[in-house]
């Protein structure tokens, strides 16, 4: 489908931003993301609401 590479670095906002490498990689053990190498991902599924949001939490 899509990629995303993320950030280098987490900005420390609250709540996190979407390309957050900590966002990404809960989104990936979620089954959301594909890891491609160290900062790039494939979307498999778009995550919903509460996934995001629970991806998101600081």
């Amino acid at each position: 489908m899509g990629k995303v590479k993320d950030k280098s670095k987490c900005c420390k906002d609250k709540p996190r931003c979407k390309k957050c490498p900590v966002t990404l990689t809960r989104l990936a053990e979620a089954g959301f993301y594909r890891r491609l190498d160290k900062r790039s991902f494939e979307l498999l599924v778009t995550p919903k609401g509460k996934a995001l949001a629970a991806a998101r939490v600081r």
